[in-house]
């Protein structure tokens, strides 16, 4: 599956070797994938190939964002469509309906660089409209890593920054997983190699350097880790983004769920629909 030039490539551009995840005969499981992250299961599976000695912790957190996740707490529901009321989250985070208009950004991982783009549209667009519209952006990262990368790209400024590491803020709103073809067709891969705005690699390091992660580089038993799955530090190359655009009655008026990896979120939409 990631034998081809161009998945190659792609993934050395986000921190892999071509053989991070290659698996040997002994590893490839008979059964047919699922369609969202085949191949990646029998990664996590301890009687998968791997010798008994290695872990999944141990790889880099860059490889450990290309895992498979463990589900959120919550089904993904549907989408939220023009009309809807803005869905409520399991923890009430994000609350709508105060007369403000809203617009909500759910991100890929830290350090992806489309992720990258749209979060800056969204804060050119918070600074452009302060006091007149707010705009949150949804990070399923770890709060160190989302900070970091934050920092690194200059600070917030007006964008209020929700963490949702379980992913229940993004399942409740219809934001999943992307499928094989969303990742590794032509386009995102080609556009994955052009781009120079990739900091997953910096912030990890720099997650190192300062004490946030173990000394081996893993993740800390808490605060970024599950135990049933792959280090949540640097969130997962498999979560979509998704952008919507909710009235200041509460009332979903516009959405959108990224198709590919390499979808920037149409924030102009977006606020054209709100009168911004």
């Amino acid at each position: 599956m990631f034998s081809s030039l161009t998945t190659k490539l792609a993934m050395r551009k986000v921190g892999l070797s071509s053989d991070s995840l290659d698996f040997n005969s002994s590893s490839k499981s008979s059964k047919p994938n699922d369609g969202s992250v085949p191949g990646l299961d029998e990664l996590e599976d301890s009687n998968g190939g791997w010798p008994a000695w290695m872990s999944t912790k141990k790889l880099p957190l860059t490889a450990q964002a290309w895992l498979s996740p463990v589900p959120p707490p919550v089904p993904v529901a549907e989408c939220p469509k023009p009309g809807d009321l803005a869905p409520l989250d399991r923890d009430r985070q994000l609350i709508f309906g105060g007369g403000k208009p809203v617009i909500v950004l759910f991100m890929r991982c830290v350090g992806c660089a489309f992720a990258q783009k749209s979060f800056l549209a969204l804060r050119d667009l918070a600074i452009k409209n302060q006091g007149k519209l707010t705009c949150i952006a949804v990070s399923h990262s770890s709060r160190e890593a989302t900070k970091k990368w934050v920092d690194i790209l200059g600070g917030a400024w007006n964008v209020e920054i929700v963490i949702d590491e379980d992913r229940a803020i993004y399942a409740a709103w219809g934001v999943g997983l992307g499928t094989v073809w969303s990742m590794f067709n032509p386009t995102t891969q080609m556009q994955g190699w052009k781009e120079k705005g990739w900091l997953g690699i910096k912030v990890a390091n720099s997650l190192q350097r300062t004490g946030s992660l173990k000394p081996d580089g893993t993740a800390p038993a808490v605060g970024g880790d599950m135990s049933d799955g792959p280090a949540t530090v640097m969130g997962n190359k498999w979560q979509q983004a998704g952008l919507f655009a909710v009235d200041g009655r509460g009332t979903v008026v516009w959405g959108a769920k990224a198709l590919r990896g390499d979808d920037v979120m149409d924030l102009d939409a977006a606020a054209a629909v709100l009168g911004f």
